[in-house]
């Protein structure tokens, strides 16, 4: 299943996104999303967990937590096409 994490330090590296979630279960990858010209983080990451239990686990538990200061949204990924239109 991929989880998207939003809401995450701007420090925050793909080992520390790793870290809060492998207590739930196996971690195929982790990707923070980084803007193009900067390189510096946008502040969300995907993370793909293959167990779909596990990572649901891990959603119900670190959703709107508070994470190097920052309370994090974490839910399940959608399709860019299924996000509603801001």
């Amino acid at each position: 299943m991929d989880i998207f994490v939003g809401n995450i330090s701007f420090s925050s590296t793909e080992d520390d996104i790793r870290g809060l979630f492998a207590d739930y279960g196996q971690v195929a990858s982790v990707k923070i999303i980084k803007d193009m010209e900067t390189g510096r983080s946008r502040g969300f990451a995907f993370v793909t967990m293959p167990e779909d239990s596990e990572a649901q686990r891990a959603i119900d538990a670190l959703n709107e937590t508070e994470q190097q200061g920052r309370r994090i949204k974490v839910n399940q990924s959608r399709p860019k096409a299924d996000r509603p239109v801001r």
